[in-house]
């Protein structure tokens, strides 16, 4: 069992940055992969970057490569997104998922975290 739980989101100006934590409990953190995943308004909950355990692959959306970062901190359990360049359109709620594997699907991540509201002003 994992619990997450994100911090960091708020409301920012185009342009801005933001980086988003995710903190993780128990002390199986560093054998799950970890994605970042966002939910706009009226919209589909869609994956914007992925994480292997031991940090050595990632993945990005083309929405976000060049601007977005993932990282995690095995010894501090916790996963972040830095969020550079942000556009009224990555306004989301923002959440952190665990799976057993990189994977790019919602639907093969099992642990979820509550979600953290990213808005960006124009």
């Amino acid at each position: 069992q994992v619990q997450l739980v994100e911090s960091g989101g708020g409301l920012v100006q185009a342009g801005a940055s933001l980086k988003l934590s995710c903190a993780a409990s128990g002390r199986t953190f560093s054998t799950y992969s970890m994605g970042w995943f966002r939910q706009p308004p009226g919209k589909e909950r869609e994956l914007v970057a992925a994480i292997s355990r031991d940090g050595g692959k990632t993945y990005y959306a083309d929405s976000v490569k060049g601007r977005f970062t993932i990282s995690r901190d095995n010894n501090k359990n916790t996963v972040y997104l830095q969020m550079n360049s942000l556009k009224p359109e990555d306004t989301a709620v923002y959440y952190c998922a665990a799976s057993n594997r990189l994977a790019y699907s919602l639907f093969d991540y099992t642990y979820w975290g509550q979600g953290t509201q990213v808005t960006v002003s124009s």
